[in-house]
């Protein structure tokens, strides 16, 4: 297992007053939970993955994400069991759309 962090500074759309938690589990290899933290703006994401090595295609998804939602003050926690990046994108913006109710 591998676990990496990622942090984005200065998000566009804050989590204030938004549900407590959000999780989407829409296939076995992959769980997406978000949560509203305050992080004076910023977006944490841990990775747990049992795909060691993948780093740098980790740090494309999280920031083709980051730069589509621009999530503020929250906090992500993906476990991963060896899901294609496709996925990983397609569950983080389920997640992101039922927080927010809205589209990036």
């Amino acid at each position: 297992m591998e676990t990496l962090q990622f942090r984005f500074e200065q998000g566009s759309r804050p989590l204030a007053g938004m549900a407590q938690l959000v999780g989407v589990v829409g296939s076995g290899n992959l769980e997406v939970l978000i949560e509203p933290a305050s992080l004076g703006g910023a977006c944490e994401i841990e990775v747990r993955t049992a795909a060691v090595g993948f780093g740098a295609t980790w740090q494309a998804v999280m920031t083709d994400f980051h730069e589509r939602w621009g999530l503020a003050d929250a906090r992500i926690c993906i476990n991963d069991m060896g899901a294609t990046p496709a996925v990983v994108s397609l569950r983080l913006d389920q997640a992101a759309e039922t927080l927010t109710g809205g589209t990036p």
